[in-house]
C-alpha cells in the first residue's frame, strides 16, 4: 500500500465501505417499519400514492441512514481501490436480509442463509488479497490518468456499447431480456466510480487547504458523474419495471462488479503488480459473493421443506424416522407394567379347557 500512510489509509476505506453497507442495509428495515406503522394506523399507503410517511420519524431515519452510508461509500473510494469498496456492496444487501428476518418477520430460508454465509466468506478473502493500486494522490494525477490511451479506449467502448444499446438494443429486446438495460446500468456505472474516485481526491486536497475549486478537472468529474447516475438510475428502473427484482438484483451485481473492476484494472493500473495468488483470490472471492447473492435473492421466496431433499435424503430420513419409531415401542414395552399373576393364572387355565 506504499508504507504505513498506505495501509491506515486502506484500512480506512474497508472500514468506510463496511460502515456504508451496514448503514444503507439498516436503512431498508427503518423505512420498511415506518411504513408498516402507518399501515397500521390505515394511513395512506406509499404504493397508492400517499405521501403520510413523511410525518412519520422512523421513515426519515432510514433515510437519514441511507444519506450516511452514501457518504461514507462516497468516502470510501478516496482511500480503497475501487475493486474493493464494490463488491463490498453486496453486504448492504445481506445485513438488510438479515435484520428483516429478526424486525420484520420476514422468512430467510436454507438458502438465504447459505448466502449469507457465502457472502462474508467471499468479502473476507476479497479483502485478504484485495489489490494494490498506484498512487493516486491529486487531480494532476488523475489527469494524468485520463489521458491514458488504454482507458480513452475503454471509455469509448462503453459509450458506443451504451448507445448501441439504447438506440437500437433497447427497442427490439428491451421489453424481454433482461441484459439490455442492465448492462447500459452496468457500463455507465463503472465510469460513474471513477468520477467518485476523482471527486474523492478532490476533497482530500480541498480538505487540506488546496485551491481545488479552480481547478476545471473537478468539475468536469462533476458533471460526468450526474449524468453517468441519472442514466444508471433511469434504466436500471426500467429493468425493475419490466422484470422481478429477484433477477435483476444478482444478474444488475454481477455486471456492474465486473465492469468496476475492468475499469479500475485500467484506469488505475490495481492489478498490475499483483502476483498470482492474490489475483487468484481476489477472482475467488468475487464469485464467492456472486454466488452467496445469487442464492439469497434467486431462492428468496421457494419454501425449503423435506420433499425437496435428493430421493437417496429423502430415504435415509425416512430410515432415520423408523428406527426413532422402533426405539420408542421398544422403549414403551420395557416400561409397560406386568400383567397380573391372577390374569397370568386365568390365562392358563382358559388354554388347558
Amino acid at each position: 500500500m506504499g508504507g504505513a500512510g498506505g495501509r491506515a489509509g486502506f484500512y480506512m476505506g474497508l472500514g468506510l465501505a463496511l460502515a456504508s453497507s451496514a448503514f444503507i442495509g439498516g436503512s431498508f428495515i427503518l423505512k420498511k417499519k415506518g411504513l408498516v406503522r402507518l399501515c397500521r394506523r390505515g394511513r395512506a399507503r406509499a404504493g397508492q400514492g400517499g405521501h403520510a410517511y413523511l410525518q412519520e420519524w422512523l421513515w426519515w431515519a432510514g433515510l437519514l441512514c441511507m444519506g450516511v452510508g452514501e457518504a461514507a461509500n462516497f468516502a470510501a473510494y478516496a482511500f480503497a481501490p475501487a475493486t474493493l469498496v464494490t463488491p463490498l456492496g453486496a453486504l448492504s444487501v445481506l445485513v438488510s436480509a438479515v435484520l428483516s428476518s429478526t424486525f420484520l418477520n420476514e422468512q430467510l430460508n436454507v438458502h438465504g442463509k447459505i448466502g449469507c454465509i457465502l457472502s462474508i466468506l467471499g468479502s473476507t478473502v476479497m479483502v485478504i488479497h484485495a489489490p494494490q493500486e498506484e498512487e493516486v494522490s491529486s487531480l494532476e494525477s488523475m489527469a494524468e490518468k485520463l489521458k491514458d490511451p488504454g482507458f480513452i479506449v475503454f471509455a469509448v467502448c462503453v459509450l458506443v456499447t451504451s448507445l448501441l444499446l439504447i438506440f437500437v438494443a433497447g427497442p427490439r429486446y428491451g421489453q424481454n431480456n433482461v441484459l439490455v438495460y442492465v448492462l447500459v446500468c452496468s457500463a455507465i456505472g463503472s465510469l460513474s466510480v471513477s468520477c467518485v474516485k476523482g471527486l474523492g481526491i478532490a476533497l482530500k486536497e480541498l480538505f487540506s487547504g488546496k485551491p481545488v475549486l479552480k481547478e476545471p478537472l473537478g468539475w468536469v468529474l462533476l458533471v460526468c458523474l450526474v449524468i453517468c447516475i441519472s442514466a444508471q438510475i433511469n434504466y436500471l428502473n426500467k429493468a425493475l419495471d419490466i422484470f422481478n427484482t429477484s433477477v435483476v438484483t444478482p444478474i444488475y451485481y454481477v455486471l456492474f462488479t465486473t465492469a468496476v473492476m475492468m475499469c479500475s484494472a485500467i484506469l488505475f493500473k490495481e492489478w498490475q503488480h499483483m502476483v498470482l495468488d492474490n489475483i487468484i483470490g481476489t477472482i475467488s472471492g468475487f464469485l464467492t459473493i456472486v454466488s452467496g447473492i445469487f442464492l439469497l435473492h434467486a431462492f428468496r421466496d421457494m419454501p425449503f421443506t423435506p420433499d425437496l431433499l435428493p430421493l437417496f435424503l429423502q430415504q435415509g430420513r425416512a430410515d432415520l424416522h423408523t428406527s426413532w419409531r422402533s426405539a420408542d415401542r421398544h422403549q414403551s414395552y420395557q416400561h409397560q407394567p406386568l400383567l397380573p399373576s391372577e390374569d397370568k393364572g386365568s390365562q392358563s387355565t382358559e388354554e388347558e379347557d
